[in-house]
């Protein structure tokens, strides 16, 4: 499936991830599902299609976390390979990982296969974070519903 649909399918999952946006997340996660022949976006594009600002772009590309190619006129052009990357990003970042982690994990995606095993670590350390986290918001909402319960016993508040 192109690109497009993908990131679309997925940032249109507006109740949490359904069967289908999770499945188009792994598509656009696998690297060998990347098709060729899709014509690359503008910054503009790419920063409407995956919901970032073209300011937000430009400071990944300034942090060397993506390379976007540059057309005969010296527009940035991102590429298929460009937007699944800023969908991996966009992800990483709302889920709380600093620009140093993903700055370092990029950096050893460049340096190829050798550097897995410490891919993997980065990835380990980030799921814990992450599971620290929904069980943080689950006592907040707890928390919230909680509170709504004894306001809706009290209407004065």
């Amino acid at each position: 499936m192109a690109t497009d649909a993908l990131i679309e399918r997925i940032l249109a999952a507006s109740d949490g991830p359904s069967s289908s946006a999770i499945d188009a997340l792994h598509e656009l996660l696998d690297d060998a599902a990347i098709e060729a022949s899709a014509m690359p976006k503008s910054v503009a594009e790419a920063a409407r299609l995956v919901g970032l600002s073209t300011h937000t772009l430009r400071y990944y590309e300034q942090e060397g976390l993506v390379r976007p190619a540059r057309n005969a006129s010296g527009y940035r052009e991102y590429s298929a390979f460009d937007l699944r990357r800023l969908v991996f990003l966009t992800r990483m970042r709302l889920s709380g990982m600093t620009m140093t982690d993903l700055k370092r994990y990029i950096l050893l995606v460049e340096q190829g296969p050798s550097t897995i095993p410490e891919r993997r670590r980065i990835m380990l350390d980030q799921q814990d974070r992450i599971t620290r986290q929904i069980r943080e918001l689950g006592l907040a909402l707890e928390t919230t519903e909680y509170k709504i319960r004894v306001y809706d016993g009290h209407p004065e508040g």
